[in-house]
Parts: structure tokens; C-alpha cells; sequence
């Protein structure tokens, strides 16, 4: 997450995910990355335990094989809401996007996703952190629609020279699940912080 001060009252707060990617296909397993998704924060500053934002997030396609990401441009409205005290963060993040453009031969796009946060924070830098990536294909048929996982996992607040790392190593079961989707995530992260 990227800061930058817009004003003495907000703040806009960017957050930009490329995923790399392992997984498996009907023909063995297939790595690369998957498609971009930046997200802008409008942050109104203030002070006190909870901190609040509103922006909007995008989909760019650029998966580098057509089985990581949804060949579409997508778009739609995102929040994020933030507790933080003594060692506690906790908070939650949530978005819904629409395809706009994209591959003709691909299926359009009505993708929801909530991502629940709890970090209990531990002596040298060191978290335990469950963090779900809870998802909805609305284009789905009714009983593929749905991601939930539920697991957690540990990490590290380290630097490399003057640079903020943040990273975690984190398993789930998928305990809702597609058809053709695993039945376990594996969520290895490694984060830049640009704290302000």
C-alpha cells in the first residue's frame, strides 16, 4: 500500500496486487502470473482505533496464459475498514467488479470478493494473521459461485536496508468450494510498505 496526501483531511491510499501463480489445470500445472488489480483508497484522516476507505478497483488483463487470469477489463466500487490497537489489527476489505471490454471468447465478468483480517501482533516484528480471500462468481451456476476458505498462518515486519517488508507464509481450506476448484490455497506474500 502506497500513501499520498491529498489534502490536511484525506489521504489516497493505493493498493496494487500481481499475483504469481501455481495451480493445477486438466493438463498438469500451469505458473504464471495472473491479472493486475490496482485499488485506490480515499482515506479521510482522523484519529482513534478505527480508520475507513472508499475508492474505486480495476482488472487489467494481464495474465501470461489464458488459465490465470479472465481475459477482461473490469471495474467496480471497493471499501476497507481498519482496527488497530495494542497488538490488535483487524478489519475487513471488499469489492465487486463488472467486465467492461475485453476477449470476445471470454465469459463476462460479476466477481465479488471479501477479505476478512486478523493480526495479532507478536514480539520482533513477528504476527499470527488469518486473512480469507472470500469469493462469489455471480456468473456461476448456483452451486459454483462460491470461494471459503478458512485457515491463517504467520509472518514477518522486516527491512532490507531502509525498505519495509512485510511477509507471510499462510494455508486455508477451501471448505466451499467449485467443482473444479482445490481443495487448499497456499499463500506465500511478500509486501513493500510505504508507511507515511
Amino acid at each position: 500500500m502506497v500513501p499520498f496526501s491529498l489534502s490536511p483531511n484525506l489521504t489516497l491510499v493505493t493498493r496494487t496486487i500481481l499475483p504469481v501463480l501455481s495451480q493445477p489445470t486438466a493438463t498438469g500445472i500451469q505458473n504464471g502470473i495472473g491479472d493486475l488489480n490496482p485499488s485506490f483508497f480515499f482515506v479521510p484522516k482522523g484519529r482513534g482505533a478505527w480508520t475507513f476507505g472508499f475508492g474505486p478497483t480495476l482488472v487489467l488483463p494481464t495474465a501470461s496464459d489464458s488459465s490465470l487470469g479472465r481475459g477482461k477489463w473490469s471495474a467496480g466500487p471497493a471499501a476497507v475498514a481498519v482496527y488497530s490497537k495494542g497488538p490488535w489489527v483487524a478489519g475487513a476489505l471488499v469489492n465487486n467488479v463488472w467486465s467492461f471490454a475485453g476477449k470476445s471468447d471470454r465469459s463476462s465478468v460479476s466477481a465479488f470478493l471479501l477479505q476478512p483480517f486478523i493480526n495479532f501482533n507478536l514480539p520482533h516484528g513477528w504476527y499470527l494473521v488469518t486473512s480469507p480471500i472470500i469469493t462469489a462468481n455471480w456468473r456461476a451456476t448456483s452451486g459454483d459461485q462460491w470461494i471459503l476458505p478458512v485457515g491463517g498462518g504467520v509472518g514477518r515486519l522486516f527491512r532490507i536496508g531502509k525498505q519495509p517488508i512485510n511477509a507471510s507464509l499462510q494455508a486455508y481450506a477451501n471448505v466451499v468450494n467449485p467443482d473444479l476448484f482445490g481443495d487448499v490455497t497456499i499463500r506465500a506474500q511478500i509486501q513493500f510498505l510505504f508507511p507515511k
